[in-house]
C-alpha cells in the first residue's frame, strides 16, 4: 500500500469501481434458515445491552437500515464475572503461584540441564520458565494431546499417561473415539472419503506433495492461478492471492501495507498473527475497546486531530484491523458501523475473516456476506483456508492494485515455500462445492446446516444455566468456567465421556476467564449435540457451572 498511497492520498480509502450491488437481508439471517429462525431472542432468552455503538443513519449502499441500534449487540451473550466466583479464582490462581513457588525453592524441577552454559544471560524469561513448570504443568494433560484420525464430527484421541505428574507422558497403545468439539472443522470437508479427498489424491500422483520453490521463483502452478481466481470470484473482488500459511498471511503482509509513519487501530482481541505483523511493521498502533464503536471513534478523531507524535504531521496511512469472528468470544465485528466510520475518518479497512468465511453469511462468503455488504467497502479481505475448507494457508483479496503491489513486495509471496498441491486442490474442490460449481446444492446444505447446529447448541447451552460468550450465528461458543482447576476438570471429565473439548485459560485469555471452547460443525448431527449438551448439563451441576443469572427459557428448543 506504500505504493497505492502516491494515488489515493494520505489517508484516502483506495478507489475502487461500483461493483457489485450491496445485499440487502436483515442482519444475522442466514438465507433460508432466517424463516424458521426469525426472533428477537438470543440464546434462548431476550437481551438488551449497550456496548458502545455508534449511532445514525449508515450509508444506505452498506447495510440495511440499524432500527436505531448496533448490527450485533442484540444477539450477543454476554454476562459479567459473579463477585465470589471471582474472588474464589483470583485465590485459587495465587494458590497455585503460592505452592508453584514452594516447589521452586524445596524441590529439584525434573527438566534436562543444559551444560556448557557458564557465563551466558538466560535464553528465556524467569517467569514464563516458572509458569510453565509449576503451574501450566498442572493442567498440561488437557492441550498438546496427540489424534490419529481426521478431525471430522469424531475424532480419535492417542491415550497417554503422566507417572510424573505431567513431567513427561507415555502412550499407552490404546486409543479413544471421541465426538469432536474442539477443531475449526466448520463446514465438515476434514474427511477421509469424498470429493475432496478423490481430488486431492489425484493431484499427489500429478504434482507430488511440494513444489519446494517460492512463488517468485518455480513455485507457480496453475493449481495457484486457478485457486486465485476462483477466490476473488467468491469473494466479489477483483483479485486474490494466496499463501501457504495462515499465520504468515497476517504476519508478513502487515509489515508490508505498513511503516513507521503510519497509524493502525487494532481491535483488543484481535489475533497474535495481527499483534506480531504491526509488531513488524514499524507503525504506530492504537487498540480500542472489543467491538465497542464509540471508543473506535474516539481513537480516530484524537489520532487524527493529534497527528505523529513528536512532529505533529498527518499520518502517512490510517488502517482498522479487525476481525470477522473473533476466536476466543465467538463475537461477530460490528462490521456496517465500522465501514461507516471508515469512510467518514478516510481510512483504510482489514478484515481478517479467518472464523468467519465459509462458516458465516447466507452463501458461506464470510461476515461481508452475512451483513450483506459490498465487499468493495472493505480494502483489505483476509482469510485462511484452514477452517471452514480443511485444509491450510490464507489469502488476502481486494483491489487490482493492492494484489499487483503484494505479489511484487510480500515476503510471504516472493521467500516462503508456495502451496503444496494437495493443499490447494482442497481448497479449490471445497470453494467450488460451496459455490455450487459441482451441480449440487450439497455447499447449501452444509452452510444451513451450520447455522442450525449453531443456533440450537448455544440456545440448549443457555437453557442450561452456564455463561457463554458471542453471538448467536458464531460457531465458536466459549462456555465459561473462570476457575483454573475447573477448566482441567471439564476437559478431563468430557474426555472420559467421549467428548474431546478445547480449554483455554491465562495467559491466552484474561485471568478471570478461563473457558472451554467449542466449535461446531456442520458434520455435527442433532443426536450428536443432544449427547454432548446431557453431559454438559451433568458435569455443569457436579461442578458448579451454572453462573447464568438470566432468566431460562422453559419451553423446548427446536432444531
Amino acid at each position: 500500500m506504500n505504493g497505492m498511497n502516491a494515488e489515493s492520498g494520505a489517508s484516502g480509502a483506495i478507489t475502487c469501481s461500483p461493483g457489485l450491488k450491496s445485499r440487502r437481508m436483515p442482519n444475522g439471517v442466514h438465507g433460508e434458515v432466517g424463516k424458521r429462525w426469525a426472533s428477537a431472542e438470543m440464546n434462548g432468552h431476550t437481551k438488551t445491552v449497550s456496548n458502545g455503538q455508534v449511532f445514525g443513519n449508515f450509508p444506505t449502499n452498506t447495510t440495511k437500515s440499524l432500527r436505531g441500534r448496533d448490527s450485533t449487540s442484540a444477539k450477543e451473550s454476554y454476562e459479567e464475572v459473579p463477585l465470589f466466583v471471582a474472588c474464589l479464582t483470583y485465590l485459587g490462581f495465587y494458590l497455585l503461584m503460592v505452592l508453584g513457588y514452594f516447589n521452586h525453592l524445596f524441590f529439584t524441577p525434573n527438566v534436562a540441564t543444559e551444560k556448557h552454559r557458564d557465563g551466558y544471560p538466560s535464553l528465556y524469561d524467569h517467569f514464563e520458565r516458572f509458569y510453565f513448570r509449576y503451574v501450566y504443568r498442572r493442567v498440561r494433560d488437557c492441550w498438546n494431546r496427540p489424534i490419529c484420525s481426521v478431525p471430522g464430527a469424531e475424532v480419535v484421541l492417542k491415550d497417554r499417561v503422566t507417572k510424573d505428574y505431567g513431567w513427561t507422558f507415555e502412550f499407552t497403545g490404546t486409543q479413544t473415539k471421541c465426538l469432536n468439539l474442539g477443531s475449526y472443522n466448520y463446514l465438515g470437508f476434514a474427511e477421509e472419503k469424498g470429493p475432496c479427498a478423490t481430488a486431492v489424491e489425484e493431484t499427489i500422483r500429478k504434482y507430488g506433495l511440494a513444489f519446494s520453490s517460492p512463488r517468485r521463483e518455480l513455485g507457480t502452478n496453475p493449481l495457484h492461478i486457478e485457486l486465485e481466481t476462483l477466490t476473488a470470484e467468491f469473494l466479489g473482488v477483483d483479485d486474490a492471492i494466496v499463501f501457504g500459511m495462515g499465520f504468515a498471511t497476517n504476519s508478513l503482509n502487515l509489515p508490508t501495507l505498513l511503516s513507521p509513519g503510519c497509524l493502525c487501530i487494532s481491535d483488543e482481541k484481535n489475533h497474535a498473527s495481527i499483534i506480531l505483523g504491526l509488531r513488524l511493521s514499524g507503525a504506530k498502533t492504537v487498540v480500542f475497546k472489543h467491538n465497542n464503536m464509540r471508543d473506535l471513534e474516539r481513537v480516530l478523531q484524537r489520532n487524527i486531530v493529534n497527528g505523529q507524535p513528536g512532529s505533529g504531521e498527518p499520518w502517512k496511512k490510517i488502517l482498522i484491523v479487525v476481525e470477522g469472528i473473533y476466536s476466543m468470544e465467538g463475537s461477530i465485528v460490528k462490521l456496517p458501523e465500522i465501514v461507516a466510520l471508515k469512510k467518514k475518518y478516510k481510512a483504510y479497512l482489514y478484515l481478517d475473516e479467518a472464523h468467519s468465511i465459509g462458516a458465516s453469511g447466507p452463501h458461506g462468503r464470510g461476515i461481508v456476506d452475512y451483513f450483506g455488504i459490498n465487499p468493495r467497502d472493505v480494502d483489505i479481505l483476509m482469510g485462511t483456508f484452514t477452517k471452514s475448507f480443511g485444509s491450510a494457508g490464507g489469502y488476502i483479496a481486494g483491489d487490482k492494485k493492492l494484489i499487483n503491489f503484494l505479489r511484487c513486495n510480500s515476503h510471504a509471496h516472493c521467500y516462503a515455500s508456495s502451496m503444496a498441491p494437495p493443499v490447494a486442490q482442497q481448497i479449490l474442490t471445497s470453494m467450488k462445492i460451496i459455490m455450487g460449481k459441482d451441480g449440487t446444492d450439497e455447499g447449501q446444505r452444509r452452510i444451513d446446516q451450520l447455522a442450525r447446529n449453531t443456533r440450537y447448541f448455544r440456545r440448549r447451552l443457555a437453557q442450561i444455566g452456564v455463561i457463554t460468550f458471542g453471538h448467536e450465528d458464531s460457531p465458536v461458543v466459549p462456555m465459561l468456567v473462570y476457575l483454573f482447576s475447573k477448566l482441567g476438570a471439564v476437559v478431563r471429565t468430557l474426555t472420559t465421556k467421549n467428548i474431546a473439548v478445547v480449554g483455554v485459560g491465562f495467559p491466552a485469555t484474561p485471568l478471570m476467564e478461563g473457558r472451554i471452547r467449542f466449535c461446531l460443525s456442520a458434520a455435527h448431527t442433532k443426536e450428536q449435540l443432544d449427547y454432548a449438551l446431557a453431559r454438559i448439563d451433568e458435569i455443569s451441576d457436579t461442578m458448579g457451572l451454572k453462573y447464568s443469572r438470566k432468566p431460562r427459557d422453559p419451553n423446548p428448543i427446536p432444531y
